[in-house]
Formats: C-alpha cells, sequence, structure tokens
C-alpha cells in the first residue's frame, strides 16, 4: 500500500486549466483516468486525509504510485481524451458498464445489390440501416413477419439466394408473398430496392401517409368492384397495425430521443435506456456497473452517455437525450453531442407531460435491472469480494488476490501439446490479457514439465520486464536468466504486451505434481512474493506446495467457486486452442495430398490412430485394419507419408533460438469468443 504523499505533486507544479489526469501503480499500469476543469482543485481532492476521502477513493490513492496530466484546451477536448484514454487503457478504477445481455438490431443491408432484412448483432456496418435494439430477436422475427406480407423484401442468406437463382425456383417464402423473388427476376434491382426503402420509411416512423394510401387505394379497389384486391390491402393495413402496436405510443409529437434513468445503491447503479423514434419506443437497453470510484448519479450519467455515443455519428444519436440529472459539464457534453450527431442535441431533465411519465417507467425497469442483476452471483461484488477474502483466508495470504492467474495443459494424447493462462481481476475475468502458449520443448504426456515451462516462460518475461524499468539489478538478471534480457515486455505508455506485472496468487489446473512445478518454477526465477495453488477435479481440492494434505474448502464456499470458476475458464481456452490447432493440422496435413483418399476415409484413418504421426509409424497390415482402406490405398497413403517431412519449430535465423508462440487471446482465429468446453 503506498502513502499518496509519496508522489504527490510540488505546489504550483500543477496547472489550474482543463485536462486530464492519469493514476499509475507500481508496475506503471494505468488505473485511473479523470477530466477536470481545473486540474490543480481537482488533483488536490485526492491528497487530503485518507480519512476524508470515499473509501473507493482512498483505495485507489494507495494502490497508485504515481500521477500525471495532460493540458487540453476546452472542457470539449478533455471529455474527447478521456473517453479515449479510458477505452484504450480499461483502468480497474473507471465505471465500466456491462451489458445485461447482446441486443440484437433490425437492420436493412441497404450496401447490397438485392438489400435483406435480417436480426443482426455486434458492431454496425457501413451501409447498413438499423433498428432497435430490440430486447429479444423473436420480437424483431415476429415484426419482421407482419411487415413481409406488405413489404416482400428479400430474407434469406447470400447461399439461399443464389441457389434459387441457379435452379430458378424461388424459396418457400417466394411461392407463398412474402417474398418478391428478386433471385429468379420476378422484380428488378431497382423495384426490390424501392421495397426495402419503403421499409425503411415504414420502420422509421412515417407510418401516417403510407397507410393513409393504402386505405385510399383500397376504397379505390371496392369502388371499382375489385374485391379481391380490396381485401388483400385490408388484410395488409391490418398486419401494419398489428406490427405498430408492438411498439406502443407514447409519444404525441412523434419526437426522436434517447431518455435514461439510473437506479443505485452503495456498491452498484443500473442504466436503462429507451430508445425513442418517431414516437415510439423502437429499443431498450440496460448496463449493470460496480461503482468503483465515488460518483453520483450526474456522473454515472456522464459516464453512460459516453459509453452509448463514443462510437455513434449522425442520426444515432437523437435531437434529444432525457436523463434523470444533468452531469457537471452539461455544456461541454451538448457540444460533444452535438458534434457526433452533427446538429444541435438538447439535454435536459423532462420537467411534466408524457416525456416526464415515459421517464418514470424506464426508471422502474432501472429498478428491476438492478434487483434481478444482484441475484446473479457471479456478479455481485459483495459475493465477490466475500470470495476473495475466503480464499486468501483458507491460504493464509497477506491479502484478498486481486490479480490470480490459471494455467492449464491440453493435448491430444501427447500431441498439439498447448498452454493457456487466464486472468481474473477482483473476481471477474479480465479477457484481455488471456495468453496461450505452444510447449515445444518436449514430446509426449508430461502434464508437469509443460506446467514447469510455461510458468517459467510468463514470469522470466515478468523479470524481463523489470529489469528493462529498473526495479531489478543486472546482476539478479544474470542469476535468474542467466544473461538474457530477451525481447521488451512493454511500451512506457501504460499498456504492457505481455506480462509487466505479476499476480498475487497463481492457480493451476492439477494436485500435488502440478503445484509443485510451478513452484520450482518460481524459485529458480527467484520469485518469492507469488502464492501458488492447484485445484483437482476429483475432489475439488486445493493442494499448496508442499503440504501432504490438501485445503478442503466447503462446496457451499464463495471461494471455492470462485476457484472453479477460473481452472474452469483456464480448461476451456486451453481446449478451444488445442482444438484449433489440431485442426488446422488435419486441414493442411500431408494426408490431403494423397490422392483418390477423401475426407471420410481421411478422418477414419486420423480416428483410427489418433495422429498423424503414430499413422506414419504405422504397417500397412495396420493401416488395412482401418474400414474402408484396401491395401492399394494403404501403400499409397504410406508412401505420401514416408515423403512428407514433418514441420519443426520455428527458428530464429539470427540466434539459433526455437521462437516461442505466446500470443494474447485477441490474436488468430483461437480467440477467447469462442464457448467450447
Amino acid at each position: 500500500m503506498a502513502d499518496p504523499s509519496s508522489y504527490r505533486p510540488e505546489p504550483g507544479q500543477v496547472p489550474d486549466s482543463p485536462g486530464v489526469y492519469r493514476f499509475r501503480d507500481e508496475h506503471r499500469r494505468v488505473i485511473y483516468v479523470g477530466k477536470a476543469k481545473s486540474l490543480r482543485q481537482r488533483l488536490a481532492n485526492y491528497f487530503q486525509d485518507l480519512a476524508g476521502l470515499h473509501p473507493r477513493t482512498a483505495t485507489m490513492v494507495t494502490t497508485a504510485a504515481s500521477v500525471e496530466w495532460t493540458v487540453v484546451s476546452t472542457e470539449v477536448e478533455a471529455l474527447q481524451l478521456e473517453y479515449s484514454w479510458i477505452k484504450e487503457y480499461d483502468p480497474r478504477f473507471n465505471v465500466k458498464y456491462r451489458d445485461d445481455k447482446s441486443y440484437p438490431s433490425l437492420a436493412v443491408t441497404m450496401n447490397e445489390d438485392y438489400p435483406r432484412v435480417q436480426v443482426m448483432r455486434g458492431p454496425k456496418k457501413k451501409g447498413v440501416r438499423y433498428f432497435g435494439p430490440y430486447g429479444h430477436a423473436w420480437a424483431i422475427r415476429e415484426t419482421v413477419d407482419l411487415m413481409l406480407r406488405v413489404f416482400p423484401v428479400r430474407t434469406c442468406s447470400a447461399g439461399v439466394f443464389k441457389r434459387s437463382a441457379q435452379i430458378g425456383r424461388p424459396c418457400l417464402l417466394g411461392y407463398i408473398g412474402k417474398c418478391s423473388a428478386p433471385c429468379v427476376g420476378r422484380v428488378t434491382p431497382e423495384e426490390h430496392r424501392e421495397l426495402a426503402e419503403d421499409f425503411c420509411d415504414f420502420m422509421a416512423g412515417r407510418t401516417g401517409t403510407y397507410l393513409t394510401r393504402l386505405e385510399q387505394q383500397m376504397h379505390e379497389a371496392a369502388e371499382e368492384m375489385e374485391y379481391e384486391k380490396a381485401a388483400r390491402l385490408r388484410d395488409d393495413i391490418g398486419a401494419l397495425r398489428r406490427a405498430m402496436e408492438k411498439n406502443a405510443v407514447v409519444l404525441a409529437d412523434a419526437t426522436d430521443a434517447d431518455l435514461f434513468a439510473v437506479a443505485e445503491d452503495e456498491l452498484e447503479a443500473a442504466v436503462q435506456i429507451f430508445h425513442v423514434r418517431g414516437g415510439r419506443v423502437r429499443g431498450q437497453r440496460g448496463w449493470v456497473t460496480d461503482k468503483v470510484e465515488a460518483v453520483d448519479t450526474a456522473g454515472l450519467v456522464e459516464h453512460a452517455l459516453q459509453q452509448l455515443y463514443g462510437e455513434e455519428k449522425g442520426e444515432a444519436v437523437p435531437k434529444e437525450v432525457l436523463v434523470p440529472a444533468l452531469p457537471e459539464d452539461t455544456p461541454a457534453l451538448s457540444q460533444w453531442l452535438a458534434e457526433r450527431r452533427g446538429s444541435q442535441v438538447s439535454l435536459r431533465i423532462p420537467q411534466r407531460g408524457d416525456k416526464k411519465a415515459l421517464m418514470e417507467t424506464v426508471h422502474r425497469n432501472a429498478q428491476q435491472s438492478l434487483a434481478l442483476h444482484k441475484t446473479k452471483r457471479a456478479a455481485d461484488l459483495t459475493t465477490r469480494s466475500r470470495a476473495l477474502e475466503e480464499i486468501a483466508e483458507a491460504l493464509e495470504l497477506d491479502g484478498a488476490p486481486l490479480r490470480i492467474e490459471c494455467f492449464d495443459i491440453s493435448h491430444l494424447q501427447g500431441d498439439d501439446v498447448v498452454a493457456s493462462m487466464v486472468v481474473f481481476e477482483d473476481g471477474l475475468a479480465r479477457k484481455s490479457e488471456y495468453r496461450r502458449f505452444q510447449i515445444k520443448s518436449f514430446e509426449g504426456q508430461d502434464d508437469v514439465r509443460s506446467m514447469h515451462e510455461v510458468v517459467s516462460r510468463r514470469f522470466r518475461r515478468y523479470l524481463q520486464e523489470k529489469l528493462k524499468t529498473g526495479e531489478w539489478s543486472p546482476e539478479d538478471a544474470e542469476d535468474a536468466l542467466g544473461g538474457g534480457t530477451g525481447p521488451d515486455a512493454a511500451e512506457d505508455d501504460g499498456r504492457p504486451k505481455r506480462f509487466a506485472y505479476p499476480p498475487q496468487l497463481v492457480v493451476v489446473d492439477g494436485g500435488q505434481p502440478q503445484v509443485a512445478a510451478a513452484k520450482r518454477a518460481l524459485e529458480e526465477l527467484g520469485i518469492d512474493d507469488v502464492a501458488v495453488c492447484g485445484l483437482a477435479k476429483r475432489l475439488e481440492e486445493v493442494w499448496l506446495p508442499g503440504e501432504d494434505d490438501p485445503v478442503v474448502l466447503p462446496r457451499s464456499s464463495e471461494g471455492l467457486y470462485l476457484l472453479q470458476r477460473v481452472r474452469d475458464e483456464a480448461h476451456r481456452f486451453a481446449i478451444q486452442y488445442q482444438r484449433n490447432k489440431r485442426g488446422k493440422r488435419l486441414k493442411a496435413g500431408p494426408l490431403d495430398e494423397v490422392p483418390g483418399l477423401g475426407e471420410t476415409r481421411r478422418l477414419a484413418l486420423i480416428k483410427h490412430f489418433g495422429s498423424v504421426k503414430k499413422l506414419r509409424q504405422a504397417t500397412i497390415d495396420q493401416i488395412c485394419e482401418v474400414p474402408g482402406i484396401g491395401r492399394k490405398t494403404a501403400e499409397t497413403v504410406a508412401a505420401a507419408l514416408a515423403q512428407a517431412v514433418p514441420a519443426g519449430p520455428a527458428v530464429n535465423t539470427a540466434t539459433g533460438e526455437i521462437i516461442e508462440d505466446e500470443t494474447p487471446a485477441s490474436a488468430g482465429a483461437a480467440s477467447d469468443r469462442g464457448t467450447e468446453q
């Protein structure tokens, strides 16, 4: 725990002007970003008596080891820079909103030759019209199903569209009148695009003119005694009215607005947002956050505005933003929103009428969201704190392990041996710092040696960073690293690229042997301030180095539950990487070059022998034992494998050293977005 007076700026050193400041910890990691109209006044508030600070603010200033600032010209520039740095550094003491779920939107791909209506999630794409977000995907599909009767726009995938064009027959929707079938030329591209534009206009709220036109056409058809046409138009009008009823009219003046409401307690806050377009609620979303900094309702609103509109531009920012409390820098925020939209934006508190009544509805949703969130065990700040305290007590640690790293080994019968490292901070997964390792120093099923290697590699990088920053003497480096400093592990901007700071606790997936290997790796590097434990799957026992008996935590223990989540996440991430590597090897292996060997028999060979390596060692008679493989094919396979040279590890031609593969979770094909268990 640092003394804030040790890094307090000298009197008169901090300028009295707008700017953005950053607190860094002892490892140069940015832990808090803030902005201020006057940097001098704001920073002075942090260096008063700790007893007078909010508990979370006191924790932040005692965790920090330095503070720095950047002067800007205006409050708007400070707001923009603060948002950029929060997004870049992801500081642990800043408010971070977490979506309750992934919200789908109704999307119309106007950037395609034949626009398609579909449900879409994720980042917005250029040239696509979006409506929503909606609470549920089924709500979008119900609305689209009603509207396709009137606007028969294409909804099929590119593959189905191409297939129908090849065979000259539309899909089922084309036969029942819910698609204009542009794939077979029933309408021209221009006519289909006009249908898509009408669909978008109706969804954007311009409904009155279109309904009036349909009603007029229905009356004209009835007068001309075209009763079937009139009945069809009547049904179309009914379908559109039912679609409109799904988004109740709440504001009579066709307002475009976003309404924010906040429900909070001492530890957490929930934000609910209603998107009103054309006087109707077109979408809803909600965020929940831990109040890790001393922030009031106005501050929460400011953070929510930055979160929602930081990546939005144009019409995605509405003309009116209604909030429960005005932020301190309301003029600067209004100007920032206007720049995002390209025109004036009104930021205010509704005082009366329909808008105030709707705000009360949004607030009730926020209260319900907060109550529901508190029932979720893993996301409860109080529960997480109790779990960390239980772990510290059971393992006899000096303090709660705020950063936990867990390692797991995965392989298939000794082939494709890989390892994973997952990181949990304050009881929550920090996926941007996950890492993957290829184990290349030996072959075979030896989890103990693999664990020793991966822990050594991870902490060798940490020691190299300490040497670079001067926290470690060259003599110590000579003893632990053998004189090699290796590649730089971080840049001097608060964004370590690999392993620049240590955990308080290392968890390994396994029992006594794996724990002993990890502890030995740390001792060989001279690291004695990192605790080690292992979690065995058999009885969920916690093993400590040098202990003959495990620590048995109660099954209802929050600490055991957290350790299980950490271990299971490491196991999932390792298996995902291992399967990805194996899939690539099978797709681009020597068997692909064998003439006459299809995928079915190729997979049968791999399944029978377990790997290409073992298949290469098999005799022709053994290969013939695989169902569907004749002697001639077996001879061809054996000859092809004999000619193929197994690929070895990559080698640095300058130094002769093996190039290690230690990549962050976001790199490559094996990203952490998978759910493979």
